[in-house]
């Protein structure tokens, strides 16, 4: 399969219903701003007229099966009925499921994770992959899973985009190369909060103009986050997957981030070369009365210059973004025209689309895969035998003068570090394991035990309670005595 094989209008330019229930729709609302992608919600098979005359508009349709909190249910009967009256007018892109990072994605109760193989990553993918080999059969495009672009340890978007690759590699490696090659596409959610901005002319790169300069027809303008100057010279080597101390889950949060990060960690699993994906839900969110910088070292946007950034966003994937990158649907219809129409509205109806010239690129690549089981996680190695370093860590709400006063024979027999900041261990190399010792006020005890493992899988936690000086005096005592450094 090469990436001019995927039938689609070329026009990046999408926007999403309001609901699954909206049919009839309001075909001007799309045709207007000139759109090139119409986002379908199918919990029945209501929009099924509405497709059609999507079609003959020259829009071209992606159904989301609308399953409400579905968690990792089947693809049932049912759900095969609704996706063949689709099938049968001529739709082919399709989706399954939908943000299931998300705990309001399953039946209320369930606290989805990543690391819950049985409960939550094999019923998703067991499940995803005959959804995909059902709509391939008939000559359509299967999505692959969309996420909530996240970073926390639980809801990492990255973290589950792993679990589920890293499933697939050892369960259906051959099942979903042959997939990925016969019309997979991946579905993201690129909500970009204020991450883009334009340079000035004749100005450096990493610098952002104010947004009363921003022009939308001059050059400068970047949507590639992570991976653009001004992100790059704040934090020197940010990428999707993290790589720095202050991004220890990743970071998700741009236009094409997911898009990136499963191309690259397909090739290197699968031998894939360009995997086609499409936002499915996304953009710079059209605030209406206020002005929002969610990221500080962004320039503020307003409803207008929300307006001047979309019709940018949609040319930069026209012109600039990976060829496998093919669009976004704006989420969604009615935050863009209730109670008035928006003004990115009225400007993209006042633009023509820039067309996107897709090149006969390959999905897969030369065939040579490097599999990789697991994602290496952040901070030290894992311990063989004995830790290499081993640190004391003063948690928040105790004083050095606790250490110094119950410490004094231990710190003399083991000469551990020392530190009250616990964004050192970044510094300590994969090469290198650590084993710390955490003296912690009784209150933070848990959150202390769950912060450390959840970023450090690696490290050996010993947790002390800092309750009782005297307490811990003696207890320091008696491993100095004993030789050994933990209890």
């Amino acid at each position: 399969m090469r990436l001019d094989e995927y039938q689609w209008s070329r026009n990046p330019r999408g926007l999403h219903v309001a609901s699954a229930f909206q049919t009839p729709v309001d075909f001007n609302r799309y045709t207007g701003p000139k759109m090139g992608w119409v986002k379908l919600l199918a919990a029945t098979t209501d929009y099924v007229d509405d497709a059609v005359e999507f079609m003959r508009l020259g829009i071209t349709p992606i159904v989301r099966l609308y399953l409400g909190a579905y968690g990792a249910g089947p693809f049932t009967r049912e759900l095969q009925q609704i996706t063949d009256a689709f099938v049968r007018v001529g739709v082919k892109w399709f989706e399954f499921y939908n943000e299931p990072n998300l705990g309001v994605e399953w039946p209320q109760g369930f606290d989805p994770n990543w690391r819950d193989t049985d409960n939550v990553i094999r019923p998703l993918m067991e499940n995803w992959l005959n959804f995909a080999d059902y709509l391939l059969a008939f000559g359509c495009y299967p999505g692959f899973i969309s996420l909530a672009e996240a970073d926390t340890p639980d809801r990492s978007s990255v973290l589950w985009m792993d679990a589920f690759l890293n499933y697939l590699v050892a369960n259906h490696f051959e099942r979903f190369r042959r997939i990925l090659n016969t019309g997979m596409w991946v579905a993201t959610h690129p909500y970009i909060l204020n991450h883009w901005y334009q340079s000035p002319l004749g100005g450096p790169s990493y610098a952002a103009r104010p947004r009363e300069q921003q022009r939308i027809n001059e050059p400068g303008w970047h949507f590639e986050y992570p991976y653009d100057p001004l992100s790059q010279r704040n934090d020197p080597g940010r990428t999707v997957f993290g790589g720095t101390r202050l991004t220890p889950y990743g970071d998700p949060v741009g236009l094409i981030a997911m898009g990136r990060m499963f191309n690259e960690r397909a090739a290197s699993m699968f031998g894939t070369a360009n995997v086609p994906v499409v936002g499915t839900e996304g953009g710079i969110f059209p605030f209406r009365d206020q002005v929002f910088q969610q990221d500080t070292r962004y320039p503020p946007y307003d409803i207008n210059t929300q307006a001047d950034g979309t019709v940018a966003m949609f040319n930069w994937i026209a012109q600039q973004a990976p060829p496998w990158f093919f669009g976004l649907t704006l989420w969604k219809e009615d935050d863009y025209f209730t109670p008035t129409t928006a003004p990115a509205i009225d400007r993209l109806a006042a633009t023509n689309p820039i067309l996107k010239d897709v090149p006969p690129l390959e999905v897969m690549g030369s065939g040579n895969v490097i599999v990789l089981q697991t994602p290496t996680p952040p901070g030290p190695g894992p311990i063989r035998g004995q830790a290499d370093l081993h640190m004391v860590y003063l948690a928040p709400g105790v004083d050095s003068s606790f250490w110094f006063d119950a410490a004094e024979s231990y710190w003399a027999t083991f000469r551990p570090i020392f530190t009250s900041r616990l964004e050192l261990v970044d510094l300590i190399p994969s090469s290198s394991s650590l084993a710390i010792t955490v003296i912690a006020p009784a209150e933070l005890a848990d959150t202390m035990q769950a912060t450390i493992v959840d970023r450090y899988p690696n490290i050996y936690l010993d947790l002390i309670l800092a309750d009782d000086v005297n307490r811990v005096r003696q207890l320091f005592e008696n491993r100095a005595a004993a030789n050994l450094r933990f209890g």
